[in-house]
């Protein structure tokens, strides 16, 4: 995580709730993650990381969604 950038979704601990504040990607990473519904304003809920930290499973809009760590590193969000 870059000093100021502020907390990513990657960084966010299993069954904690989160708001997405901010897509960081360019072209057709942000356009993927927009695509499964992961917009500014959106609630997301960790529910499993797997053992090496990949994937990331969460929950969006109420259905479950497996997120790679590179595409998680570019959800910057805060806290429910």
């Amino acid at each position: 995580m870059t000093e100021g950038q502020g907390k990513t979704l990657r960084d966010v601990a299993i069954g904690e709730s989160v708001t997405v504040r901010r897509l960081t990607g360019e072209g057709a990473i942000k356009r993927h993650i927009m695509d499964m519904g992961i917009t500014k304003g959106t609630d997301v809920f960790v529910r499993k990381v797997a053992p090496l930290g990949d994937p990331i499973e969460v929950t969006v809009r109420g259905y479950e969604l497996s997120l790679r760590k590179s595409e998680a590193e570019n959800i910057l969000v805060s806290l429910a």
